[in-house]
């Protein structure tokens, strides 16, 4: 039995879950872990989130008392070892909206909608104190070329100057709650729940403040799946009706914070992951990000970023992929990709 085997037994032996049927559920991006636990009274979610990794838990942990503070269903804590990098958690179920989408195709507008209803709702309250997201997006967008275009990363700062231009011209007013990930596969339908509380809400630890928009971009440009069309009007629609906001500057913001988060996510996400991981089941979400990249950045108000990247990042073809798939784990170990 390893070292962590036998802090995770302690860790159930006190919050009284030894005995407990263990059953591993597959994880995200991070280094984290998860359980199901059964027991013939219940169940429960053990996150295994080591310290010596980088993991920390207390974010988690701030900001689903945070989210449950204000009506949101998000899991409850039910034990916690934060020094040791263990969380007990309610048990939410399994339906996330991407598997009930793909399930019952006829829903999918009405779990859109209801999602980005919820969205309304958390933007509300003032937010967790949480760093401000909004001084950190030109810097992230511009981590596209470390790992994505590293041949181009003389022009990072560029991409940086052009990102920080349009979102200091747009993304202006009060900051909210900003999940960061908000889509599809980190959202559960709860039936017995009521109103806003039918959407369970996951993967919530790295929230900041920012602008309002930016989940809803995350709902709508979901580079895991193709959001029909209709879910999208209808998501978009429930959001306006909601919030009272104008469409033409919702549309504006939406498109900026889109574009953002698709440069990130590309480079620092789906490519970093490959390179520094190995991990080249990321790839294949990096064609439609690209997509949404090239539809968005067609908005007016990214002229500036449009003009920087021009010529600047390769399109993901098929020999794009495959050159990156062969390099996979190349870099483990360091922070980018750098010059090659």
């Amino acid at each position: 039995m390893t070292d962590r085997e036998t802090e995770t037994s302690a860790f159930l032996r006190s919050a009284g879950w030894s005995e407990a049927t263990r059953m591993p559920l597959a994880g995200d991006a991070s280094l984290r872990r998860y359980v199901r636990l059964r027991r013939d009274s219940g169940g429960a979610i053990l996150m295994d989130a080591p310290p010596g990794t980088g993991e920390d838990v207390r974010p988690f942990v701030e900001i689903a008392r945070w989210l449950a503070r204000h009506g949101t269903s998000a899991p409850a804590i039910l034990a916690e070892d934060a020094g040791a990098g263990f969380l007990l958690l309610e048990d939410l179920g399994d339906d996330l909206l991407v598997r009930r989408a793909a399930r019952y195709p006829d829903t999918e507008a009405d779990l859109y909608a209801e999602a980005a209803r919820l969205l309304v709702g958390l933007h509300r309250p003032e937010p967790p104190d949480r760093p401000s997201y909004p001084d950190q997006m030109p810097d992230l967008a511009a981590t596209v070329v470390d790992w994505y275009a590293p041949a181009a990363r003389a022009r990072k700062k560029d991409v940086r100057d052009a990102m920080a231009e349009v979102i200091a011209r747009h993304l202006t007013g009060r900051q909210v709650f900003v999940h960061r990930d908000y889509h599809a596969e980190n959202l559960l339908w709860l039936p017995g729940r009521t109103g806003t509380a039918r959407i369970g809400v996951l993967d919530f630890q790295d929230a900041m403040r920012g602008p309002a928009e930016y989940d809803l971009a995350s709902l709508l440009h979901d580079p895991r799946r193709a959001v029909s069309p209709g879910a999208v009007e209808a998501a978009t629609r429930a959001y306006l009706e909601a919030s009272g906001a104008d469409a033409a500057t919702t549309a504006t913001r939406v498109a900026v914070c889109s574009v953002q988060r698709s440069l990130r996510i590309i480079g620092r996400v789906f490519t970093r992951l490959c390179l520094h991981s190995g991990r080249t089941s990321y790839l294949r979400f990096i064609p439609p990000t690209w997509t949404a990249l090239q539809r968005e950045l067609r908005h007016p108000a990214l002229a500036p970023v449009r003009a920087v990247l021009n010529g600047v990042l390769p399109e993901p073809d098929a020999r794009w992929l495959a050159d990156v798939e062969a390099r996979a784990g190349t870099f483990q170990g360091r922070d980018h990709a750098g010059a090659e």
